[in-house]
């Protein structure tokens, strides 16, 4: 047997003959006209660690950014400064409510805890401004498909950030595996990393001056300040996030259903195992072993901290497989080399993709619904985590069958003053 070829974001092997089936994205309507140099103006709500991030990407392209929004006074501030270096007056706000009000604004870019996405994007959508949201898109299925709607209800270009869909190593696996390089697909693996802990959760506190915590926590219920459970570590805390299932499973779980040629649908069943912290520092979870079932067969197997399954995405055919994660794309030569006849949305900068699409109006290439369903595939599987029990699902109708307590967790009730769209 020949030994597996590797391919990398710098020398990937060149796949070969042209594909039958070509992608063009559907029109979105228009809201404005940009001219072909024009800058698109851009705000940015959430300059933390992964909001700076996407400062940093969006600044590499031809955009002007007139605003920011922060509820941490000392990040706004920093961002400011930081934004000013580079010839970007940008006004502070600590309500996004009022950045939406400028009429100079063409786009935000949302960085937020989860609990946030759906009523930010939604009100954004509102006042006619695309959106690039962070993944996982929503904190529920059920808000998921409100942000779909208003998306669609006011013709606004919305980005879902899981940008290995921009990453051509994950274009080309999928490709192969639908163009039948590996033969019929009958198990995908989704493997997960361990996340950071935030470490022992000490006595709850007041906030600190420069946090405006009654903003932070939104319509999330209210709990008293602890710093481990803000800023990053919200990601261990149920009101807020759903661990490293959707953090990270909005990754490769994304790339699941891209491979499956599912952006539009999803399991019908989920079951699996998790195990929880033995000292409770946090309340997601662990690990956890999660197997979705789809109408055709196939299996995608997510796990946390399995030893059997690589971080990244395996897909297991009855003819071969291919491994793909961040950069390296591995599988046998003579698979690399098969006739591509399925050719997928080619984008190389996510960033780039979403402003092009603003100009262009056409759907991005991880546009709202495909986020919203690839990030209810990881709120099934946090779902069955939580109830210890496997579910059926109906993908049309986005609906738990026979189930009415895991119907119930596909929403959250939002505190008040805020209300759900």
């Amino acid at each position: 047997m020949t030994s597996p070829l590797r391919s990398s974001r710098r020398n990937f092997l060149k796949l070969s003959a042209a594909a039958s089936t070509t992608f063009a994205a559907p029109l979105i309507l228009p809201r404005s006209v940009f001219g072909a140099n024009e800058r698109v103006s851009v705000a940015f709500i959430g300059v933390g660690n992964q909001g700076n991030n996407n400062v940093k990407d969006f600044l590499k392209q031809e955009i002007a950014v007139t605003a920011v929004c922060e509820v941490d006074s000392t990040r706004a501030g920093a961002a400011v400064d930081n934004l000013k270096k580079q010839g970007h007056e940008a006004v502070p706000f600590g309500d996004y409510r009022k950045l939406l009000e400028r009429k100079d604004v063409d786009a935000v870019v949302i960085t937020v805890p989860d609990q946030w996405h759906a009523r930010m994007t939604i009100d954004a959508c509102a006042a006619g401004k695309d959106v690039y949201c962070e993944k996982p898109l929503s904190l529920t299925i059920r808000d998921g498909r409100r942000m779909v709607d208003a998306a669609r209800k006011y013709g606004r270009v919305v980005q879902t950030g899981s940008q290995q869909r921009s990453a051509k190593e994950f274009r080309q696996a999928c490709e192969l595996v639908r163009s039948g390089a590996i033969g019929k697909l009958q198990t995908v693996l989704a493997g997960i990393p361990r996340p950071n802990h935030p470490g022992a959760l000490g006595p709850d506190s007041d906030p600190p001056a420069t946090l405006d915590y009654e903003m932070w926590l939104g319509p999330a219920p209210y709990r008293r300040y602890n710093e481990k459970r803000v800023h990053y570590h919200f990601r261990f805390w149920w009101d807020y996030s759903g661990g490293q299932m959707t953090n990270f499973g909005a990754h490769h779980l994304d790339i699941a259903q891209w491979a499956l040629d599912m952006d539009n649908s999803g399991p019908i069943a989920t079951d699996g195992t998790a195990t929880f912290h033995p000292e409770k520092l946090h309340e997601v979870t662990e690990t956890f072993r999660i197997t979705h079932t789809y109408a055709n067969g196939v299996k995608v197997i997510a796990g946390q901290q399995q030893k059997d399954i690589p971080t990244g995405c395996t897909f297991i055919g009855d003819k071969g497989k291919i491994y793909v994660t961040r950069g390296e794309l591995v599988a046998e030569p003579e698979i690399l080399n098969s006739e591509v006849t399925v050719k997928l949305y080619d984008s190389s900068n996510h960033h780039r993709n979403w402003l092009d699409c603003i100009k262009s109006r056409e759907k991005p290439i991880c546009d709202v619904e495909i986020g919203h369903r690839s990030a209810t595939v990881c709120h099934l599987g946090s779902i069955v985590c939580r109830l210890g029990r496997g579910i059926q699902w109906d993908p049309r109708t986005e609906q738990v069958i026979g189930d009415t307590e895991a119907q119930a967790m596909t929403d959250r009730p939002y505190r008040k003053p805020w209300t759900q769209a």
